[in-house]
């Protein structure tokens, strides 16, 4: 309670605080507007054990335009994004049961969504581990809600613009140049049918080019979209692996017309991609 009360006397405007039973909080908010407004709005999931920082947090984003669902732990998260979209998680170290960062690692693992974390002032181990398991920012508790609404916006900005992780069961073929990729077969189609296997990498890579075709990708795109959780890539290993591909699309390293270079900027994939 002690920190709870700490972070309303210093950021939050003297007003009655409602606290609210976990089942009320994790419902989806009532309208005060026009209906298109909340159908519209970002769903953030909030998961802290306080529950009045649940309460004031909830207030707070729904007063900015966001959807919020507010849990105190991972099992009640999980029947959260088990029923509905969600589009970022704020998420605290501190927990009962699972813990922060455990719950960050599986997320990180099972779900492509964008996580906030929540830290002591003085947890600096607890930041540097979360940021390495995947969570796309932290914030140290007791802190301004308009700094939260800050990284919010911004975690959210980035993860519009960058480029997610093909699915494999979004299509079954992808048709390119004279090539056809057997997406559940993992090989590549020549225009007179020799089919060639490819590895793992070769068609992670591929799958990553095909699935944002004419988009410039930097390596550093290219090493999240093809990396796994065995693998460790670093910006030359992506030019090598690039130029492997070239050879087995037959596209000339001096002058390829299917994987072009960007100097400064990376790979493109200039050709027209259909898919099947």
């Amino acid at each position: 309670m002690a920190r709870a009360q700490n972070f309303v006397r210093k950021y939050v405007p003297k007003r009655s605080v409602q606290t609210q039973n976990d089942a009320t909080e994790a419902r989806a908010p009532q309208s005060q507007g026009p209906a298109s407004l909340m159908t519209n709005s970002r769903h953030i999931a909030v998961v802290d054990d306080d529950r009045e920082i649940r309460t004031l947090l909830t207030q707070f984003l729904e007063k900015h335009g966001f959807r919020v669902s507010a849990v105190a732990d991972g099992r009640s998260l999980r029947r959260i994004l088990a029923t509905q979209r969600v589009d970022l998680v704020v998420l605290d170290v501190v927990l009962p049961g699972e813990d922060g960062l455990t719950i960050c690692r599986r997320l990180s693992t099972e779900a492509q969504l964008p996580i906030i974390m929540l830290t002591g002032k003085s947890d600096e181990v607890d930041r540097i581990i979360g940021l390495e398991i995947g969570a796309d920012d932290y914030l140290a508790k007791p802190f301004n809600p308009r700094e939260l609404l800050a990284r919010v916006r911004n975690v959210l900005r980035r993860w519009e613009l960058a480029p997610r992780k093909p699915d494999v069961q979004e299509a079954s073929t992808y048709r390119f140049a004279s090539w056809t990729l057997d997406v559940a077969a993992r090989e590549l189609v020549g225009a007179e049918g020799a089919r060639q296997v490819l590895t793992g990498a070769e068609f992670r890579l591929l799958l990553a080019f095909l699935s944002h075709p004419n988009r410039v990708l930097s390596r550093h795109q290219l090493i999240d979209l093809t990396s796994t959780r065995r693998t460790e890539l670093f910006d030359r290993s992506i030019d090598v692996r690039v130029s492997r591909l070239r050879q087995l699309l037959g596209d000339q390293n001096g002058a390829p017309r299917i994987i072009k270079t960007v100097y400064g900027d990376g790979y493109v994939l200039g050709v027209t991609v259909e898919v099947g």
